[in-house]
């Protein structure tokens, strides 16, 4: 008695039985070289292509991606360098500076020029300086007259609180009325607001400003900006808003 064998049915085929199948022979295309280039794909650039010329095309596309990747990182670890170099000698200026005022100047050169942004403002909060000042049992009387043209000292501490919210960064565009206290002569931008806090008690903040309403977004690496806004709150409240 002879078996005939069973037809199938290749209706019953579907792209996933036929993907799993390849999945589980590694050898299949190994066993069928004939397949590679006998199969014919479409492209929508090209028209009819094998097999191998639609890996070599994907081959292709992946080693686009991957240099691009390379030229991203590459560029991002050059500007981190670069910001490095900038931050680490603004550092030593800030820390040199015999003056508020100096402090100041430097502050803003460095922001304008080397950071090539548009404009700066550094905020204190009256009410935090002066209560500082009187815990500080000295004889004599706080200097806490500081005074410069990027200076903002009528701010309350309620005004930027929602841009801040729990964090210590604020990346994007303000609110005009928020704007028009911090940069009044400017159009609409963004901003970084940068929290400045001494002995853990919010004591102001810095503003930075630059035209290109994209330069400023939520998600920017705050590595350096995290040691230079406690650099700059160290140096308001223990050098310049001491005792004479």
């Amino acid at each position: 008695m002879s078996l005939t064998p069973t037809e199938f049915d290749i209706s019953q085929l579907d792209d996933e039985l036929v993907l799993e199948f390849l999945q589980s022979d590694q050898d299949f295309f190994a066993r069928h070289p004939q397949l590679l280039t006998s199969l014919q794909l479409q492209d929508n650039r090209r028209g009819t292509i094998s097999l191998v010329e639609r890996q070599q095309q994907l081959l292709r596309q992946k080693v686009q991606l991957l240099e691009e990747e390379i030229t991203q990182l590459l560029t991002v670890a050059n500007q981190n360098d670069r910001l490095l170099t900038i931050f680490n000698d603004l550092y030593l200026n800030l820390i040199g500076a015999d003056t508020f005022a100096g402090f100041c100047d430097y502050l803003q050169e460095t922001t304008k020029r080397l950071l090539e942004l548009s404009d700066v403002r550094l905020v204190l909060y009256k009410s935090q300086i002066s209560k500082h000042c009187s815990s500080q049992n000295r004889t004599n009387t706080a200097n806490t007259e500081l005074s410069h043209q990027i200076l903002i000292d009528d701010i309350q501490p309620l005004q930027y609180s929602d841009q801040f919210g729990d964090d210590n960064y604020y990346f994007g565009r303000l609110t005009a009325a928020q704007q028009s206290l911090l940069f009044p002569d400017e159009a609409s931008g963004s901003s970084c607001l940068v929290r400045l806090q001494h002995q853990d008690q919010d004591i102001g903040f810095i503003a930075f400003y630059a035209k290109d309403v994209e330069h400023f977004y939520p998600g920017i690496d705050t590595l350096l900006l995290e040691q230079f806004r406690h650099l700059v709150a160290k140096l308001v409240m223990t050098k310049f808003n001491s005792s004479d």
